[in-house]
Formats: structure tokens, C-alpha cells, sequence
């Protein structure tokens, strides 16, 4: 049998490519949409994708099963589990090769069988997957993938259908549900191996290793989240629902799109390349967004295109996009040219398909020197104390549960993924210092902030030093 993990550190994903090499053929389960990476790895290999899987609709990216379904002629088996809220209305397409799923089915790609195991929590319809190597003469499964149910020292959190998706009264039935599915998980043989659908980093739940993989018996000793559920059911519900972060804003348009079925791709966008003149022309154009992806948040601040955003290309690029930039509007990109292709895969895995150009950190220098680019006060937090006024508001961009520990006297706390959503609670004429622990959510903050129309200092500085009392003023003191 051939294994592979294929992990996305952006969004902490692990889709994973099966494969019969006795038939060449294979399967794989959560690809993410830029599918082409998983038909290459399995050329390689020479192995020949027949069928995709998925343990759930997905919240957190936009689903490749439809696309590999459509570009290679896999035939897709998905959940018919769950209520009929959540179905996936693709599955009727009558182009695609589709087979419904319920607990306890089987099927076979070359003589590697997988059995589904209905294991609800996460979401009604969520999958887990037996794998058994029958060619090898396997007479018992080697793992589970599964997906968002449990993963390495944690599970799959249970809020999502209300916090994302905005179905209300769903937090706690659905985490009494997955305090079932825990008891049948734990039914398992110990030396199984746990193949998790994301790792550390990922909002699909709170506290996740970054090992790669687990067994049963590992989870069963070590896993807290399990761990709660052997206090009892009530004593499981608190704590799994305890501290959830806040999910960006985008997840409930992927729980959207994935059941309704992601646009077929075909490609990768290609945007054009703009010259000097054109990225210029750009400026606080209400129609469009610029997404400056450098890395330095200072050279930003220092200067930048009016009205442009702020989203450095590393780990939080997807999660800052994904919730500051509404779907439809064309996106020009400010990237260094080798980044383009990570820039632009980023982008679609979050369904914003409306790449129309990018230019170079170097053309923005360019624009600068010929007209003046727009700035943003850096100030740290002494600095900021000298400048808050009576009317001055200190907004707190870290999650709910930093806050509920910690916070500058009078601050306002909106968690920088939800922002966009909330910006309506912030007072018009109000001038705006903007911070988080480290000073990165804030960056990106306050360039939204900024393109809302709102004055803001943006504080580059450490949390901490105010919460453990290194700085003497009262307006900073912890509450």
C-alpha cells in the first residue's frame, strides 16, 4: 500500500493520498482545490487517482473532491449522513460519478478497502475512515483518517455550525453528540493508527499537536479533550466548548460553498502583470482590493498604497484574506514574483477566484517616488499612553479569551477575524490604537481599519509588558 500525507502548513491541513500498487490505482481523502499537486505526487508514484473522499463538508477551505471528480474522472464517495440541511446538493450532478455514504459502508480501490464510520460532533454528516490493506493481507484496518473528529491531543470542535455558520441553538446538542462519537472511537483497538485531518494551527479546534499522526492509544491516555469525556457527558460539553477561538469570518461561506459544490477550477487564475502606472491608478479605488503581502509589517506602515490591505504571505495569509476581503471583488496582489504561484493557490483554496494582476514590492517603491504613498503612526505602548485622549478608543484585536485575561483599561475587544463583521460597533469619529499580543493581528488590523475610513496609531509592541505592570501609567494598568 502505498501512504501519503500531504500537509498545507497555511492552513495546517493534512489531505492524504492512498494508493494499490498491486493495481495502480488511488484515492484521496480532503484534497484541498488546487488539485494538481495530488495528480502529480500520484504520477510519480505511478498510481493513477480513481476516487476522492472527504470526512465532512468543510469549513475551513474549499473542497478539491468535486474538482478531482471533474478533471480526472474520480469517482467521489461522499457522507449521505446527517440531516438534510446537510447534504451535499453536488452529488446529484449528473456528469459527476457520485456514491452516497452512510455508517458501515465499504468500498475498495484496488484491494486497499475503506469502511465509513458515521462519527457526527464536528458536523452532522462527518465521516471517519477505516483503512484496511487486503493486499497485503490486512484482515484488520492499519488506521482511521479522522478528519476533524479527533486529532492529535485534541478534537474537532463542535461550535462551528453556530459560531461559522450562523445555525443557532447548535453548540450544545452538537457537542453532546460528539461526546457519543468518543465513546465509540474509544471502542477502537489501541494500536490503530490516528491519521487527523489538520495538526497545530488550525481553528478547526483549540489546543492541536504538531505530530503528524497518533494511535487510538495514544488518544485514549494523553488526549485531554478525550480525556474530559471519561468525567461524564456534562463535564465534556463545558470543557469542549470552554475557549473556542473566534473562526474567521470566511467559514461560513465554505460550509456554503462546499455543500453546494465549489466552481470548477480547470486552472489556476493567472493574473496579468501591472506596471507602475496601473498599480498607481489603484489607489482607494473603491472597486477593487490591493493586497500587499510583504513580510516587513514596518515597511508597510512606512509606506503603502492607499486603501490597500495588509496580509503578509506566511501562515496567517489565508485566515487575513479570507476574512477581510468580501467574494467578487478583484484582488491586485503586491508580491514578489517567485511568491505569485503561493499567493495565488492561497487565494482560490479560500474561493477568492478574482486574482486580476499583481505587481512587485519594487513597482510599489517606484509609485513612491513619484507621488507621496500613505503612512500609518507606529507608536508602542508608552507612546500610546501619552497619546490617548478622552476620545480615543484602545481596541484589542486578540481573541475573546486573551481579553477575558487581560486588557488595557477601557479597551474594546473585537478579535481581528471578525472585524469586518463588527467594524459597524466602533464609533466613526473615535481615533483608533490598535494592538495584540505581539503586534502582527494588529498589523493587519489596522490597514482594514484604515481602508474603512478610520484614524488609527497602530501599536507595534508587546502586550505583556502592560499586563505584568512594566509600565506605570493607570490608562494601562490590567483589568
Amino acid at each position: 500500500m502505498f501512504f501519503r500525507q500531504i500537509f498545507e502548513p497555511k492552513l495546517a491541513q493534512n489531505a492524504y493520498l492512498i494508493g494499490c500498487q498491486q493495481t495502480g490505482e488511488a484515492i484521496v481523502i480532503d484534497p484541498m482545490r488546487d488539485v494538481d499537486r495530488y495528480i502529480d505526487i500520484a504520477a510519480e508514484e505511478e498510481l493513477k487517482i480513481v476516487a476522492v473522499t472527504e470526512t465532512h463538508i468543510h469549513a475551513d477551505y474549499l473542497s478539491g473532491a468535486r474538482e478531482l471528480a471533474a478533471r480526472v474522472g474520480a469517482k467521489a464517495y461522499l457522507s449521505d449522513e446527517g440531516d438534510a440541511d446537510w447534504k451535499y446538493l453536488w452529488a446529484g450532478d449528473a456528469d459527476l460519478d457520485v456514491q452516497l455514504l452512510e455508517d458501515g459502508d465499504t468500498f475498495s480501490i484496488g484491494k486497499i478497502e475503506l469502511q465509513a464510520v458515521h462519527t457526527p460532533g464536528h458536523t452532522p454528516e462527518h465521516l471517519s475512515f477505516l483503512v484496511t490493506d487486503r493486499g497485503g493481507g490486512a484482515t484488520e484496518p492499519m488506521g482511521i483518517a479522522s478528519g476533524d473528529f479527533v486529532f492529535v491531543a485534541d478534537l474537532g470542535r463542535p461550535d462551528l455550525l453556530e459560531s461559522a455558520a450562523g445555525v443557532a441553538g447548535q453548540m450544545e446538542p452538537s457537542a453532546r453528540t460528539l461526546y457519543r462519537s468518543v465513546q465509540r472511537f474509544l471502542e477502537l483497538p489501541d494500536y490503530l493508527q490516528v491519521w487527523p485531518g489538520h495538526g497545530a494551527g488550525s481553528a478547526c479546534g483549540k489546543a492541536l499537536g504538531a505530530v503528524p499522526d497518533s494511535t487510538v492509544g495514544y488518544e485514549r491516555r494523553f488526549n485531554a479533550a478525550i480525556a474530559a469525556a471519561g468525567r461524564g457527558e456534562d463535564a465534556f460539553v463545558e470543557a469542549i466548548l470552554e475557549g473556542q477561538p473566534e473562526p474567521p469570518l470566511y467559514f461560513g461561506r465554505m460550509k456554503r460553498l462546499n455543500k453546494e459544490g465549489p466552481k470548477i477550477l480547470g486552472e489556476l487564475p493567472r493574473p496579468a502583470r501591472n506596471d507602475t502606472e496601473e498599480l498607481a491608478a489603484l489607489a482607494d479605488h473603491q472597486g477593487v482590493v490591493v493586497v500587499d503581502t510583504r513580510l516587513d509589517r514596518g515597511a508597510f506602515m512606512a509606506g503603502h498604497l492607499p486603501g490597500s490591505l495588509y496580509a503578509p504571505l506566511d501562515r496567517t495569509f489565508p485566515t487575513i484574506t479570507g476574512s477581510y476581503i468580501e467574494v467578487d471583488v478583484p484582488i491586485y496582489l503586491i508580491v514578489e514574483a517567485n511568491k505569485l504561484d503561493d499567493a495565488v493557490r492561497d487565494l482560490v483554496r479560500i474561493g477568492l477566484d478574482d486574482i486580476a494582476g499583481w505587481t512587485t514590492p519594487e513597482a510599489l517603491e517606484e509609485v513612491g517616488r513619484s507621488r507621496p504613498l500613505a503612512t500609518t503612526e507606529v507608536v508602542d505602548f508608552a507612546r500610546a499612553t501619552s497619546l490617548g485622549g478622552d476620545s480615543d478608543l484602545f481596541l484589542d484585536v486578540r481573541r475573546q479569551t486573551e481579553f477575558d485575561a487581560g486588557h488595557v483599561e477601557g479597551a474594546q475587544n473585537i478579535a481581528h477575524t471578525r472585524l469586518l463583521a463588527r467594524a459597524d460597533e466602533i464609533e466613526p469619529d473615535q481615533r483608533l490604537l490598535v494592538y495584540c499580543r505581539t503586534g502582527a493581528r494588529a498589523a493587519a488590523a489596522s490597514s482594514l481599519l484604515e481602508r474603512l475610513g478610520h484614524e488609527v496609531i497602530y501599536i507595534d509592541d508587546l502586550v505583556s509588558k502592560v499586563l505584568s505592570g512594566d509600565e506605570s501609567e493607570s490608562r494601562l494598568a490590567t483589568v
